[in-house]
């Protein structure tokens, strides 16, 4: 559990007795008497004894006015348009305008830190992802939009102190704001109250004309904002063409999983859609990735359970096989899952498909260059989903030696018999196990404390042990500095505590990232990248420096995964296609992801490592693969299920899974977070026994034990035993 601040409780104590105390004085008999007097029938008829009294006495008057309005606004108590009128009747324009200004905006402040103290983290908690695009405005231009409400006098300020507390705007931010804000419809009404004879109601002080005027004003900074937008805009395209006519309303730039799913979003609303594949479609998850890793896994997995068979009761199972027919599999997979990315199934989705490479001349137009020369074609919007290509880092006598990508390893037909892995990330890790496993002697080699850095050190440790248990040698603060190749013998030399180390192989996998596609598409030479970029920058809307060219996928750098490539070319495909009416925020809140060695890694949301780098309070609960019967049935009983949530709440923020198909099991917290359904709801949930899935019932079970109300169980234990009597 996340440790919390000891001061806090203190500082809560503070707050409420000081408000019980401002509450008490408030209430009493004659501040009661003093609060129903604020009307402007009874301000006109003590007049002229609050005139005299503060002839008498302007000091002790002014600090009693000025401590009774900051209680109010405080409060958000009604009064406080009488009181500015008694600011203006009583201390006059000058003075007046003085005391209203300072103490309205104090008393604001103080509602709008009263507010945030006891609503903001439970109502983030409830609304959090509906907030995100709200909070996400206010960072950027918070004290535009406040200045904005505070010219406009129809918006009530209070509920402007309340709303401005849920977001993260600064409170000295909000105090400067508002106190500037404010000043205009400050100086109306104490000039109002200056004139209180003439006065028979409020709503003579701010006629129709003045209101329209108000709000015309309030208007005049979002009007002037959108027209600097609009020149910010123009100034981008200033060297560029507009064509008349576009050839297409959408054109898709690379036939991998981002680019296909644009694609077809674009062809389902009927939009035209080009979409420009200079490789092979499918991309790398269909051609080097996911598809040919996971058949490889499924077979490398079949071997370990034969070795493993005496757990089933097996005494021995031998089992024959060529590697080559291995990677015939592989490639058979390939074939068979083709159709679903081919040219041929787009084409009859509506798509027109160009094989070549695309590049960007213009904001809206572009070449294809192919075998029977240039086409050029053009789009209102453009998508670039070029994905990435994994890194091959420069060392010293590299172009000497033996080296594979996860994208070049499955031309391989012979078995390394010595095989090094560069990388202990989710394809080093998971390509280690499936060789070890397939017969070659891996070693695998991370330049950091150990393997999977983006998982919690029980989960990277509990994955490590299984590597080094199949045989993998595990060698992590070892940095590769580079290689030797001496008498047909392949050397990698690596930097580790101990010194040099020095690693003999057949060949080396590099695991060490992928970089986003940048070159050969024009990018550079609109201007839409710098030298200096390593991925295509974009906004929360997926749009590039121009806002009519789009990019998803891993050549954003975001979540380099195919699910979220998938997720990213919605908000891409939508807003290219509606963004003139709507555009939507992109938002990875619950994209879940694997690792897919054996037992499985998979995540959504945070893990402990992230909460407590971004300071949020939680709570752990843990179940362990060991007590599962299914899991014990199987001879997978090993691994846990860990779930954060809310402190005091069954609210999930995250949910990590090592076990036995934990891909799979990681699907209902998906869909439980997404749409807020907390673990008691899971725990109410019929399970399937036995099943893997049971494991997510009893993990919310372990919560609920903890999280029982001892007090309630002891009135009940009570009453069970008075009943028995």
């Amino acid at each position: 559990m996340k440790v919390q601040n000891p001061n806090k409780k203190w500082v809560s104590l503070i707050i409420i007795t000081s408000i019980i105390t401002l509450i008490f004085i408030l209430f009493r008999e004659d501040a009661l008497n003093l609060l129903a007097q604020l009307n402007l029938q009874a301000l006109k008829a003590n007049y002229s004894d609050l005139q005299i009294y503060f002839k008498d006495h302007p000091v002790q008057l002014s600090l009693i006015y000025a401590l009774i309005y900051i209680l109010v606004t405080a409060l958000s108590l009604p009064g406080a348009v009488i009181l500015t009128l008694a600011g203006g009747a009583i201390f006059g324009l000058f003075l007046g305008t003085i005391l209203v200004s300072f103490c309205s905006t104090i008393g604001a402040t103080a509602a709008f830190l009263i507010t945030r103290y006891f609503f903001r983290n439970p109502v983030r908690a409830r609304f959090g992802d509906k907030l995100k695009i709200i909070n996400e405005g206010i960072k950027k231009d918070g004290a535009f939009y406040l200045f904005t409400l505070r010219l406009v006098p129809i918006f009530p300020f209070f509920a402007i102190n309340a709303l401005m507390a849920l977001t993260p705007i600064k409170t000295r931010t909000f105090y400067l704001v508002s106190q500037i804000g404010m000043l205009l419809g400050t100086i109306i009404f104490v000039n109002a109250g200056t004139q209180l004879a003439s006065l028979n109601s409020t709503s003579e002080i701010l006629s129709a004309n003045l209101i329209i005027s108000l709000c015309i004003l309030g208007l005049f900074p979002i009007v002037a904002k959108f027209l600097s937008d609009l020149i910010i805009r123009r100034r981008v395209y200033a060297k560029w063409s507009k064509p008349k006519h576009f050839d297409y309303n959408l054109i898709v730039i690379g036939g991998g999983a981002a680019g296909l799913v644009s694609a077809y979003i674009g062809a389902a609303v009927n939009a035209r859609v080009a979409l420009i594949e200079k490789h092979q479609m499918g991309g790398d998850c269909l051609n080097t990735g996911c598809v040919p890793s996971k058949a490889i896994i499924k077979t490398a997995h079949f071997l370990e359970q034969a070795k493993q068979s005496n757990k089933l009761g097996i005494h021995k199972a031998d089992i024959t096989f060529n590697f080559s027919d291995v990677m015939k599999r592989v490639h058979k997979v390939i074939r068979k899952i083709e159709p679903h990315d081919s040219v041929d199934r787009y084409t009859k989705l509506g798509v027109t498909c160009y094989q070549g490479n695309a590049k960007i001349t213009t904001p809206w137009t572009i070449t294809i260059e192919s075998a029977e020369g240039e086409t050029n074609i053009s789009a209102r919007s453009i998508i670039v989903a070029a994905g990435a290509s994994p890194i091959i880092p420069q060392l010293p006598n590299i172009s000497e030696i033996s080296h594979v990508t996860s994208d070049t390893i499955w031309n391989l037909n012979e078995l390394p018999k010595h095989l090094v892995i560069i990388g202990g990330g989710a394809i080093g890790c998971e390509l280690a196990q499936a060789f070890q496993r397939l017969g070659s002697q891996v070693v695998l080699v991370e330049s950091t404390d150990r393997i999977l850095t983006k998982e919690d050190s029980d989960v990277a440790e509990m994955i490590e042990n299984q590597l080094s248990d199949e045989g993998v040698a595990v060698l992590a603060r070892h940095r590769a500095k580079g290689f030797i190749r001496k008498n047909g013998v392949q050397t990698l030399v690596c930097e580790s505590p101990n010194g040099e180390v020095q690693l003999n192989f057949d060949q080396v996998l590099f695991a060490i990232g992928r970089q986003a596609n940048l070159k050969g598409y024009g990018l550079e030479d609109i201007d839409a990248i710098s030298p200096d970029d390593i991925i295509l920058p974009t906004n929360d809307f997926l749009q590039t420096k121009f806002p009519n060219i789009y990019a998803c996928g891993d050549v954003t750098g975001r979540m380099q995964f195919t699910h979220a490539a998938a997720h990213q070319a919605w908000y891409a495909a939508v807003n290219a296609l509606f963004g003139t009416f709507r555009k939507f925020t992109i938002d990875f809140s619950y994209i879940p992801w694997a690792t897919f060695t054996h037992p499985g890694v998979a995540r959504v949301g945070l893990n402990e490592a992230a909460a407590n780098k971004k300071n949020i309070a939680y709570e752990v609960t843990t179940y362990g693969l060991d007590d599962l019967d299914r899991a014990i049935a199987d001879s997978e009983d090993y691994g846990f299920i860990k779930v954060l949530t809310r402190p005091k709440s069954d609210q999930i923020i995250g949910v990590t899974i090592v076990s036995e198909h934990a891909s799979e099991i990681i699907a209902e917290f998906v869909l439980a977070m997404k749409y807020k359904l907390g673990l008691n709801k899971i725990l109410a949930t019929t399970h399937i026994y036995p099943t893997f899935s049971e494991a997510n019932k009893y993990v919310a079970g372990e919560w609920k034990r903890k999280n029982t109300p001892r007090k309630l169980l002891k009135i009940l234990e009570i009453y069970h035993r008075i009943v028995r009597r």
